[in-house]
């Protein structure tokens, strides 16, 4: 039996690709032209001002040997779509000949239009949580082939930990988890949690309260079971949730008047941005994300060439030539220029930099980062430029 999905020889060979370039490439084979051209990757618009982007490592595996040149802004990169005149910001810039790569338009858009969605809504929930942690368990929502991409995205937007065993060994990091309602269903809560608290030996004690009990009485039961406990998880499905804010902030009160200061609250199911925030303010230390980062909105990239035999050339509705992205050091603001140009002096005073930078070079990948890189870009250019922003 076989799964309805593409392996990496049919996406490499694009065999998944839309047929209409496969077709157009025959159509072109007899005839005499150049096709050295440069092609440009940008956004049109988008529900964010801002976009997280990833995706790029697995474009370098598809076009490796069938470009010549990629410049392309680094994973991680939180970034306007669009500069400070509304030009857009391109992304990658690809240089090689169109019949090499352009069949492959379709996995090039399809890597990084929805990494950079879900990277994207990460940063957001991200924000919200400040300096407490959100774990993605988001993988349960989406087809498992592509579960690794989903954990690797959240993870590089942001979050502090994925729930995926694939994930966590590409990643590198140790899987996080608490239990399932299945394990109180099958042995009760006190055995469950007992269970749990043994069986953990890496990580934080967390069980799961609302199988059977309330959360008040289920968290000072927990509690008092289990000296070494660090979390009690609230998952109250929303047909018993109520003002879910104020049962934390009942939780919180309890714990604390018993003497149970250090037991920490995480929050999960069905938890959307503006949640994050109410439910932070609340009371609540950790948070579980599923479906709100894993299916974060496509953000819809397209690519066009944008210079064929080195003479600036593209269709209606975008913009010819190669650029430049020049980002403010100091204060953030990004500057699309044509190549040919440059400019070093921000308005304020800052130092502007170029932050296409080279991935491949005479068809050969020269660069890559591993994900935690990528992360650290996230989380400095949050806390520089967009935690003191409306979003």
């Amino acid at each position: 039996m076989k799964f309805n999905v593409a392996s990496e020889s049919e996406v490499l060979s694009a065999e998944n690709s839309d047929v209409y370039f496969r077709r157009s490439l025959s159509f072109l084979k007899s005839k005499k032209f150049n096709d050295d051209v440069i092609a440009e990757v940008t956004v049109s618009s988008f529900e964010s001002p801002w976009i997280n982007f990833t995706g790029l490592d697995d474009v370098l595996s598809l076009l490796e040997g069938k470009v010549t040149d990629l410049y392309a802004i680094p994973e991680g990169t939180v970034i306007p779509y669009r500069d400070m005149r509304g030009i857009p910001v391109p992304f990658i810039s690809i240089r090689g000949n169109y019949r090499d790569f352009g069949m492959h338009e379709t996995s090039l858009l399809g890597f990084i239009c929805q990494s950079s969605g879900i990277s994207t809504s990460s940063s957001r929930v991200k924000l919200a949580a400040g300096d407490k942690p959100v774990f993605s368990f988001g993988i349960r929502r989406m087809n498992p082939f592509i579960a690794p991409m989903i954990d690797r995205a959240a993870y590089i937007g942001g979050a502090d930990g994925v729930s995926g065993i694939k994930s966590g060994k590409i990643l590198g990091l140790d899987p996080v988890g608490t239990m399932p309602h299945a394990i109180s269903l099958l042995l009760g809560d006190e055995e469950a949690w007992k269970a749990v608290a043994a069986g953990t030996k890496k990580g934080p004690v967390t069980v799961l309260i609302d199988t059977f009990e309330d959360e008040k009485f289920g968290s000072l039961k927990a509690a008092d079971l289990i000296p070494k406990l660090d979390f009690v998880r609230l998952d109250t499905p929303a047909s018993r949730r109520g003002n879910f804010a104020n049962i934390v902030r009942e939780v919180r009160w309890e714990l604390d008047l018993r003497g149970h200061e250090k037991v920490r609250i995480m929050v999960s199911g069905g938890l959307k941005e503006a949640d994050i925030l109410e439910l932070s303010g609340a009371g609540a230390d950790a948070f579980g994300v599923g479906t709100s980062i894993a299916s974060g909105k496509t953000v819809d990239f397209s690519m066009d060439i944008v210079d064929v035999h080195n003479q600036p050339k593209t269709k209606r509705g975008k913009l010819s030539g190669a650029k430049h992205v020049l980002r403010c050091s100091d204060c953030g603001m990004v500057e699309v220029l044509p190549l040919e140009r440059s400019r070093e002096t921000c308005k304020c005073g800052g130092h502007f930099e170029d932050v296409l930078v080279p991935y491949i070079k005479n068809g050969k990948v020269i660069r890559r980062e591993k994900p935690s890189v990528a992360r650290a870009r996230t989380i400095n250019l949050l806390k520089r430029f967009y935690l003191k922003q409306e979003f």
